[in-house]
């Protein structure tokens, strides 16, 4: 496939983005902005790391990154072969430039969510694709690529707590269950509350919190959190979730205006409470909804 052709696919399946989860790379595939090219370790070297050492030696990421463990959801057993050639070319050794994920837990929660299961019954034939899908309401499940990297730039523990923006589908907050048991999630749009709540709960995600509500103003009686992850864009960082976050704590979030290329970003809470801002990567998603805050359970 020719740059020009990815580049129109990306653009187009990009946008459809977040009152959910949903987005992309920018039009070229690539990654802008981002530290200099190297494989990634948790912890360490990956997009939410501070140091950047070329080579593929391990790094402190790669010892210490042991992802929790828990049952494997029952939807798991089916297309394994599509779920793990989706990980390997994608995302652990994707051939097109963009930064490898190298996380081992976030490697493993991708090889065991089904992304089929969150998906539209009409829209799974290609649900292992390197592309967002739509899943109704204007709204996408995100790129794999962009769900694994995201989650990678969060540096998330076992022990770690976390707020994740725009549910979407479901499939981002089943892989943060993989690392940490303590999940909570919000979405604004009713229709998608029910159906990713209704798909977690089958899959066996009890741990995941949802919660019907505005985005804009995170979920105060669960904070302080350790890492937030925004899957739609507002045009910064709303000053609620950086109240909600814990000192030392992440914020893996796009911004910009809806008509234009926004930038990944992580946004660091130093131990003093001053903040370290990093861009990631050129990105596409659909602008963060305000609405009325409803109590969803």
């Amino acid at each position: 496939m020719t740059w020009r052709k990815i580049w129109l696919l990306a653009l187009a399946a990009a946008f459809f983005g977040c009152g959910g989860n949903g987005g992309g790379l920018d039009g070229t595939g690539t990654i802008e902005e981002r530290d200099p090219a190297r494989p990634a370790e948790a912890g360490k070297d990956g997009p939410g790391g501070e140091g950047a050492q070329e080579g593929a030696g391990k790094g402190k990421g790669e010892e210490a990154g042991k992802g929790r463990r828990r049952e494997a959801p029952p939807a798991a057993k089916e297309r394994v072969a599509e779920r793990l050639q989706m990980v390997k070319t994608q995302i652990e050794f994707p051939l097109d430039g963009r930064t490898p994920v190298k996380s081992r837990p976030v490697l493993e929660a991708m090889r065991a969510v089904p992304r089929h299961v969150f998906i539209p019954e009409e829209e799974r034939k290609p649900a292992y694709d390197d592309t967002p899908l739509p899943i109704g309401h204007g709204q996408t499940i995100s790129q794999p690529y962009i769900v694994a990297w995201m989650t990678e730039a969060l540096d998330l523990k076992p022990d770690s707590k976390v707020l994740e923006i725009g549910t979407g589908s479901g499939y981002q907050a089943a892989v943060l269950a993989h690392i940490t048991p303590h999940v909570y999630t919000v979405e604004i749009v009713k229709a998608l509350y029910e159906s990713a709540r209704k798909a977690l709960e089958e899959q066996g995600y009890k741990e995941v919190e949802c919660r019907l509500g505005d985005g804009h103003m995170g979920w105060p009686d669960k904070a302080p959190f350790d890492g937030i992850i925004v899957t739609c864009a507002p045009e910064q960082v709303p000053e609620p979730l950086w109240e909600q976050l814990k000192p030392g704590g992440r914020i893996v979030i796009p911004i910009g205006r809806a008509d234009d290329i926004q930038s990944l970003v992580l946004v660091t809470k130093t131990p003093d409470g001053q903040r370290k801002t990093r861009t990631l990567s050129a990105v596409r998603f659909v602008p963060m909804t305000r609405g009325s805050d409803k109590e969803g359970k």
